[in-house]
């Protein structure tokens, strides 16, 4: 039986694959503890020599967004070089090269149906790749060629309730892949609203004076403190009150994340990786949460041990 052995809330931003000497001159000559807190997740966590038991990683990945469906990466490898189409002056020709989980991605797949969901699995090498991924990778994956690495994109037309539903999904698929070992990382920020352009440049440092709103940084504390608490109930019976702060994506990251280690029932307390930070506007956290002796949410999170009877591997598909 599978099980996921840690996971995370992680900030991608794009600062922390400039060069040290542009990074350091917007932050007024200071490293950006997203940075620092990332060398110690590796070290503490994803570094073999950290005993930490783990596969695959699974990326929920906030900047990836399907219309119809949940699609998860199936690929047996994904190799070649990366330029944003959002931020080519700082993220350009990025070489990246790692193993997937086909196996894995085909498993969450067939669960689509039991959660009341549609999950594609896709291995077409054209597809593209997202730096809410790529960013991580190249701080917690370069260097560990038997680590696999997975994405799932969020779904542009789902709800909350979607999201969650495709955590149990997840949750499930990892279940029945027999001794497989998974680290899950929500990627992306908390309250998420850019200052405008031609403000944007006076509040590129990463001190949280800088977040967009007095209110936003208020709510997106008060998360990171449930966080530590290990009230993800508290987060999740207030995603109303937060949607008024834009968190990225809707949160749906987290809401993935969440679904997948028992929801409101889950009690994981994180560790802070670095400070909560400023990026242009929005809110930037590393927390990670170990998972507890007793499981997820008290016992195990993922209880099917069985892949539900054969139909289409794709799982159907929704008009919208």
């Amino acid at each position: 039986m599978g099980e996921i052995t840690g996971a995370g809330l992680l900030a991608h931003v794009p600062t922390v694959v400039l060069p040290d000497d542009v990074r350091l001159a917007l932050n007024d000559g200071k490293e950006s503890t997203l940075v620092t807190g990332l060398k110690r997740l590796r070290d503490d966590v994803f570094d073999p020599a950290s005993g930490t038991a783990y596969d695959t990683v699974v990326v929920l990945d906030s900047h990836w967004a399907t219309t119809v469906e949940f699609v998860v990466t199936a690929h047996g490898r994904r190799a070649g070089l990366f330029t944003s189409d959002e931020l080519p002056r700082g993220m350009r020709r990025m070489p990246y090269d790692y193993p997937g989980d086909p196996e894995l991605a085909h498993a969450v797949a067939s669960f689509a149906q039991r959660h009341g969901t549609w999950i594609t699995p896709v291995d077409d090498p054209y597809l593209p790749l997202h730096y809410a991924t790529l960013n991580l990778w190249k701080y917690l994956g370069e260097g560990l060629p038997d680590k696999r690495w997975v994405s799932i994109g969020v779904c542009q037309t789902g709800d909350a309730d979607d999201h969650l539903r495709l955590g149990r999904a997840l949750a499930d698929g990892i279940a029945t892949v027999p001794g497989r070992k998974v680290l899950v990382i929500a990627s992306g920020a908390l309250s998420h609203r850019f200052w405008p352009l031609r403000e944007l440049r006076a509040h590129e440092a990463a001190d949280p004076v800088h977040i967009r709103t007095p209110e936003a940084r208020a709510a997106d504390e008060q998360r990171i403190a449930w966080f530590a608490e290990g009230r993800h109930d508290r987060v999740l019976d207030t995603m109303a009150e937060f949607d008024r702060f834009k968190p990225e994506a809707r949160f749906a990251h987290y809401l993935m994340l969440a679904g997948a280690l028992g929801g409101r029932a889950c009690t994981a307390r994180a560790r802070r990786y670095g400070e909560y930070e400023n990026s242009i506007g929005t809110g930037q956290a590393h927390l990670w949460f170990d998972r507890p002796e007793d499981g997820w949410a008290g016992r195990d999170a993922a209880t099917a041990v069985r892949a539900p009877a054969a139909r289409h591997p794709h799982g159907h598909l929704r008009e919208v």
